[in-house]
């Protein structure tokens, strides 16, 4: 298996023994395993455990620290691997925390919304969270250099899942497999979902709104579902890495609160498997969207992995002005806008926008720029 250089590894390298849990929350098959071995080379006194064994979960569940030391046979670092498969996780962590200070955890997991939930409140204040997602851009440079341009149209079709990028045959097929199995591993196992059909007729529904305002109304009447089903299932579906919503922003933040949401998916490989066209053709009708999103989701991960401090958005009027995406800084004193196409073009930033926000850096993203763009800057 071909091993990648991720973002995450120094930082959370700089985190260890400083006497917090380190949980790393991602996808499935993101890599949060190989990442966790890499590690491990650093530490010989070290142990995994991988908790989709049921008798390895079961073992971890809440018990005295002597029980767990046993467990884990005096090891200094002990990686525990889809940890939110362990009843009371929470519970077992801050046991270990608060009696044995010699003891790094690294817990990760592919569905946040469980492993958050068990965690968060037994361990406020005790632990780092790093997220890792899809490959990007910046840790492709890192393999492919200045290879890596010519490589845009397989990108935006099939993604950038380690094990899909690395494949020369089978892209396809893996991500069949990961749209129908991985990915829905944890999303059909959670109490809220009660019609799985509802889920996927869901995500094939957002998958061609990619790019476009998405109105719970109307998702509704088209799924026969009501409006707070949909709600807390694209909830559901945020919180295990499957989408992402971006807001919208306005001067009059009682509007913003009103205003429809964009939603995009995190892997522009699974979008397209739901939606089943891997056309390689710059001709395709939705180049423009598989564009933008695969755009903002590198911006999402450059957001993450560098903790930016910055609120993100897309702005459009009622009358069809529109900016593809917007980070806000200190509390809106200062804006970076970018605009993206699949072409390079002049630059035309809205009147509306120029009238209401002043203060703004603006940059045009195109298919001959993206790589520069990520690669070069933070």
């Amino acid at each position: 298996m071909h091993i990648y250089q991720r973002q995450n590894y120094i930082p959370i390298l700089e985190k260890l023994f400083k006497g917090k849990i380190v949980i790393i929350y991602g996808p499935r098959q993101v890599g949060k395993t190989t990442l966790c071995k890499e590690i491990q080379k650093k530490y010989p006194d070290s142990k995994i455990l991988v908790c989709d064994d049921p008798i390895i979960a079961k073992s971890l569940e809440p018990k005295s620290i002597d029980e767990l030391r046993k467990i884990f046979d005096n090891k200094k670092l002990i990686i525990i691997d889809e940890a939110q498969r362990i009843l009371n996780i929470g519970l077992t962590l801050k046991i270990i925390i608060d009696n044995d200070h010699e003891i790094q955890i690294i817990a990760t997991g592919s569905s946040s919304f469980d492993l958050a939930n068990k965690v968060n409140e037994p361990l406020t204040g005790r632990n780092w969270k790093f997220y890792l997602f899809p490959l990007s851009i910046k840790e492709l440079s890192l393999e492919y250099g200045s290879t890596l341009s010519s490589k845009l149209m397989e990108l935006l079709i099939f993604g950038t899942y380690p094990e899909v990028v690395s494949s020369t045959e089978n892209k396809k097929e893996i991500l069949k497999s990961l749209a129908s199995d991985y990915l829905y591993k944890d999303l059909l196992s959670y109490d809220g979902i009660r019609k799985p059909k509802i889920i996927f007729d869901l995500l094939r529904l957002l998958a061609l709104q990619v790019g476009n305002e998405v109105s719970y109304n109307e998702i509704a009447r088209t799924l026969s579902i009501n409006r707070d089903t949909v709600r807390s299932y694209i909830n559901i579906l945020e919180q295990a890495f499957v989408i992402f919503t971006l807001p919208p922003i306005h001067k009059n933040k009682r509007k913003e609160i009103s205003r429809l949401n964009k939603i995009y998916f995190y892997d522009n490989g699974i979008r397209n498997a739901l939606v089943d066209n891997f056309d390689m053709s710059e001709g395709r009708a939705d180049i423009g969207a598989l564009f933008e999103n695969f755009f903002i989701s590198e911006k999402i991960k450059q957001h993450y992995y560098n903790n930016t401090e910055s609120k993100l958005y897309f702005w459009r009027t009622k009358q069809g002005q529109e900016i593809d995406f917007v980070e806000e800084y200190r509390g809106g004193e200062e804006y970076k806008i970018f605009e993206c196409k699949w072409k390079d073009q002049i630059q035309k930033i809205p009147p509306m926008w120029q009238k209401k926000y002043k203060n703004y850096q603006a940059k045009l993203i195109h298919k001959d720029n993206i790589f520069e763009y990520f690669v070069n800057n933070k």
